[in-house]
């Protein structure tokens, strides 16, 4: 590294993450004095693929997707944090617009998001689609992560600006087809315990008539038809994934009534 690192810490959530973590953490090395890794129980090498690699390293159970992250930022000597997950590589351009926000000292705005590059198992980055913008760069003093069981993005209050970074943070996250799947249910299983709530009205029409709409999302407005066969094959995977969200959210209701009657005399 030819520079000095900023006064920023970047902090990550693992569990069993021993396939990237060594790439996350030396690309985060690029602009942040400190990587923290808040790990709640791996059983791979993480751990001593972080602590090798000068990573601070605390052992924490799972609080919640937010909460999780909320112990990260106590955690962090900096205010100014910078946010990864445990599959997310800064690349060096997006390294450059962090280093010149900090060029004449802290930035001006509390809050900046950067552009999440799908990088496939197959194939070069998704560079021109599939593109998500998340708030990953921010000042705690301001604003903080949600301390909830599901949601771990960030609400910003109104009145305050939010910057937008245009290097890639390079997100590597599927390993294959199968493990997507694996995410999807885990995910929606705590989205449907934990997240908002539908009525079962209409939870059994998304249930009848959502798949194709789910679909659409990700394949024409995201633009996977990009992708050729195997976009449509993602585009199916994804769109099952959000349509099981709203079959357990609908099954829990079916299992609270059975609850019920059975207290009945």
């Amino acid at each position: 590294m030819t520079s000095a690192p900023l006064p920023l810490s970047c902090y990550i959530r693992t569990l069993n993450e021993e396939r990237i973590i060594g790439r996350c953490i030396e690309a985060a090395r690029q602009v942040a004095a400190e990587v923290v890794i808040v790990d709640s129980g791996s059983t791979d090498r993480t751990v001593e693929i972080a602590e090798s690699l000068g990573a601070r390293v605390f052992r924490q159970p799972w609080l919640g997707n937010g909460g999780q992250k909320r112990c990260g930022e106590q955690h962090c000597r900096f205010d100014w944090l910078l946010d990864l997950d445990a599959d997310e590589v800064v690349s060096p351009e997006l390294a450059g617009e962090i280093r010149a926000l900090f060029a004449a000292g802290e930035p001006k705005l509390p809050v900046h998001e950067m552009c999440l590059v799908t990088v496939p198992p197959l194939g070069t980055p998704w560079y021109g689609f599939w593109l998500s913008y998340r708030r990953k760069l921010y000042d705690r003093r301001v604003v903080r992560m949600p301390d909830h069981k599901a949601w771990d993005q960030l609400e910003v209050p109104a009145g305050i600006s939010v910057g937008r970074l245009k290097g890639g943070l390079l997100h590597y996250s599927f390993r294959d087809i199968a493990h997507i799947v694996q995410k999807l249910n885990r995910v929606s299983t705590v989205r449907a315990r934990e997240g908002n709530k539908k009525s079962q009205a209409v939870l059994a029409l998304r249930i009848v008539f959502g798949l194709p709409f789910y679909f659409c999302k990700p394949f024409i407005l995201k633009q996977l038809w990009r992708a050729g066969i195997y976009g449509v094959a993602l585009a199916g995977v994804f769109a099952f994934g959000r349509w099981l969200r709203d079959v357990k959210m609908y099954e829990d209701f079916l299992v609270a009534s059975k609850g019920t009657d059975a207290d009945r005399p």
